[in-house]
């Protein structure tokens, strides 16, 4: 269901969950707490739901939630203080609404009810893509799902400017017998569902261990531009989504930047004249700010670190 590279971020919150549970225990709200779940459905959606089960679910197992009049299959993605905490860091228990509830879990016929929709799905987009050629709407249809109940479809396209597509959902409602609800998402949206590799290699962040999408690496980054250019990469800025890659947020803070002052280094091959000779700089690290000298006369090697390199030689030009 979550789809291999997804799955990661399920291993991760699983990992969470076992160390706040080793280091907290049952500290705080532990009543309130163990009646709120975060769970995970389809295409990359989560919400919070009230634990009316009687049981109480462990983080990666199936449950059947409530879902708009009807039910959907989910699977559980934090409990007790981890799903607390990200509710009221979120937010929401500052809104008053009333949370839909997690009904039960998951049985083998839910499980087998779900692979039916699960093989149901690429018919119905084949359809819905046929359909939107034929109504010459200018949108990408990006995902469909289709409700564990069979009484909603949900559509997740992308559009450069609005698409008027009433005609559509009364093409497609006459055809499913369901509810039809379109749904506009991002271009980052699409690029995380994709579940795809970027192009260093790896999965996409957003795809695998990201819990939140940057809208904006660059919001507080005043420099990254000329900090892009600079180093030669500034196609390496933009990702799949064709806005800036998530990663960059995570990149060194540009406040100690602008603080450090960039470090000079000799020129690589010039001499300097030491007590013990003429020496020859051969080498230069940067990461560990290492200078490495061979001096001439014997052939002989050593390495000093840039402040001891300043403090003791004299550079000479030759």
């Amino acid at each position: 269901m979550l789809g291999d590279n997804a799955k990661v971020r399920l291993h991760l919150s699983k990992l969470l969950q076992s160390e706040i549970e080793q280091i907290y225990g049952n500290e705080g709200d532990a009543e309130a707490a163990s009646q709120l779940c975060e769970i995970e459905l389809k295409c990359c959606r989560r919400d919070f739901f009230e634990n009316t089960s009687g049981t109480q679910p462990e983080v990666g197992q199936a449950v059947i939630v409530e879902a708009d009049g009807g039910y959907d299959y989910g699977i559980v993605y934090s409990t007790g203080l981890i799903a607390a905490k990200k509710y009221h860091l979120k937010g929401l228990d500052k809104k008053e609404r009333k949370l839909p509830a997690l009904l039960r879990i998951a049985d083998e016929q839910d499980k087998a009810d779900f692979q039916i929709v699960v093989e149901r799905e690429p018919s119905i987009r084949d359809l819905c893509v046929s359909r939107i050629k034929a109504h010459k709407l200018q949108m990408k249809l990006v995902e469909i799902d289709l409700r564990l109940d069979q009484q909603k479809v949900t559509i997740f396209y992308t559009a450069t400017h609005r698409v008027d597509f009433r005609a559509l959902v009364r093409d497609l409602a006459s055809e499913f017998k369901a509810r039809i609800q379109m749904v506009q998402i991002t271009t980052r949206e699409e690029a995380r569902r994709a579940n795809s590799f970027g192009a260093c290699g790896c999965i996409l962040c957003c795809s695998s261990w990201m819990q939140k999408i940057h809208s904006n690496p660059f919001a507080d980054r005043h420099d990254h531009s000329e900090q892009s250019s600079g180093d030669n990469h500034a196609h390496n800025v933009i990702g799949q989504c064709n806005r800036p890659k998530c990663c960059l947020g995570y990149s060194k803070p540009e406040k100690g930047r602008r603080k450090s002052r960039p470090e000079k280094y000799p020129p690589l091959g010039s001499k300097v004249a030491t007590p013990q000779g003429t020496a020859i700089i051969e080498s230069i690290d940067p990461a560990r700010k290492m200078i490495s000298l061979r001096y001439s006369e014997d052939d002989t090697r050593k390495q000093l670190d840039l402040a001891e390199f300043n403090a003791l030689f004299v550079k000479k030009n030759v």
